[in-house]
């Protein structure tokens, strides 16, 4: 197997809204993430995937860009992002831009332009169509996010587009200028010295000639899906190896929806014979190969070392008070853990972990909640970090991750402990 960087890498996803505020206006931002490089760097972390920062109307949280070449307001300017940038390179971790292309905002200039006339240069950045002769809608095809996936625009009388949100119109990559203008904002970005893009739902850029109706679902639409590997979008991804990824040494990802097992190798090939590739993320060898875990979970457990050291070298406070849950017995007087009166021996943070779920049985605990009391102040919002040691708490204390008997739920804003009858 070919060795390359990218084969070998750590990648880190930062939501920025979430991640470090800066400023204290309650907002994540790019020097909130400049400011956590040191500790990014002590996790061993490669590479940061940057979820979408260019300016948003947030629609859907950034992935509707109204501006590929600027920065929203709320996340800072571009002066920002250049040092966020330069220090992330200092240290070893390259930047991953998520790179939203099926479609932008309504509020892009190219829309702005596209809606004003049929005649107008922009026309075919989107795909327009009339409604049908009995006057119902182009096709039958349903958006990700409900409805039709088509919406009426009064100013020409037609329809536009939109897989996703109404705010989010289909780009034309049949249109070369459209290609070409994306592949000219790649290559600033590039020249700019990001490392690679993370491509939102690029198994969709290709639409099927005619745009015909479908299957429908239970909705009475078709899936959005439906659009997936069109008859282009090979082509299209070797344009732009050619003409954007092939001026950089970078690190592409795909998201591929709709895509089977199959159908993804074709996305990852780089085999000589065609001198280009598709996205270039090694899916030729992990996608056909067992895949090993033994680099990434030694991975994982240096990032934990390094973290343990930095965060708890104290012992945890000691209570004088004694907590069960089933079999499950926690002495703070003693520092001990019993799990049907067999000491289980847990780490600094998974004991004040377990603590914490013990004196608060049967009670939703936000992530912010969880991090604030067993981390400290200031900690953010890390909860990938927190994921994986919930992990290894819940191994420890639970009779069988199958069917745990200490249930250690999570409920989509935290976690909740279940009230375990003692026997």
């Amino acid at each position: 197997m070919e060795k390359r960087w990218w084969k070998e890498s750590v990648v880190y996803q930062i939501y920025p809204r979430s991640f470090c505020d800066s400023n204290g206006d309650g907002i994540g931002d790019l020097n909130g993430i400049t400011g956590k490089l040191d500790y990014l760097k002590e996790l061993g972390i490669d590479v940061i995937w940057l979820s979408p920062v260019y300016k948003s109307p947030n629609d859907d949280n950034g992935y509707d860009i109204s501006d590929y070449q600027a920065i929203m307001d709320e996340f800072g300017t571009m002066e920002d992002f250049d040092r966020m940038l330069a220090t992330a390179h200092e240290k070893g971790i390259k930047i991953m831009m998520d790179l939203v292309v099926n479609h932008t905002s309504d509020e892009h200039k190219w829309f702005i332009e596209s809606r004003k006339s049929t005649d107008n240069p922009y026309r075919d950045y989107y795909i327009w169509r009339p409604a049908k002769e009995d006057g119902s809608l182009p096709n039958n095809w349903g958006s990700c996010f409900s409805g039709p996936a088509w919406e009426y625009d009064k100013t020409t009388d037609m329809y536009f587009l939109h897989l996703f949100s109404k705010k989010q119109p289909d780009l034309n990559w049949d249109n070369p200028a459209v290609r070409q203008d994306v592949f000219d904002m790649m290559n600033w970005w590039l020249k700019k010295g990001v490392d690679g893009f993370r491509m939102d739902v690029i198994s969709l850029i290709s639409k099927e000639p005619g745009l015909p109706d479908k299957e429908p679902g239970i909705n009475g639409y078709a899936t959005f899906n439906v659009s997936a590997n069109g008859p282009h979008v090979h082509e299209y991804l070797q344009e732009m190896r050619q003409k954007a990824l092939n001026n950089a040494d970078t690190i592409t990802v795909g998201e591929c929806s709709g895509v089977t097992l199959e159908e993804a190798k074709k996305y990852a090939r780089s085999d000589e014979k065609d001198k280009v590739a598709a996205l270039d993320v090694g899916a030729d060898d992990y996608l056909t190969k067992p895949f090993s875990t033994t680099e990434l979970m030694a991975r994982i457990r240096v990032a934990l070392r390094h973290y343990n050291r930095m965060k708890w070298q104290q012992e945890p406070q000691k209570e004088e008070t004694t907590y069960v849950n089933g079999g499950l017995f926690l002495d703070t007087e003693k520092h001990m853990v019993l799990k049907n009166g067999e000491e289980i021996h847990l780490s600094p943070l998974e004991y004040n972990l377990l603590l914490l779920f013990m004196k608060n049985q049967g009670k939703v605990l936000t992530y912010g909640y969880i991090l604030k009391n067993v981390w400290g102040e200031g900690y953010g919002q890390d909860t990938q970090v927190l994921r994986t040691v919930m992990a290894s708490t819940r191994r420890k204390i639970e009779d069988n991750p199958g069917k745990p008997k200490y249930i250690l739920t999570e409920i989509g804003v935290g976690y909740r402990m279940k009230e375990q009858e003692v026997k």
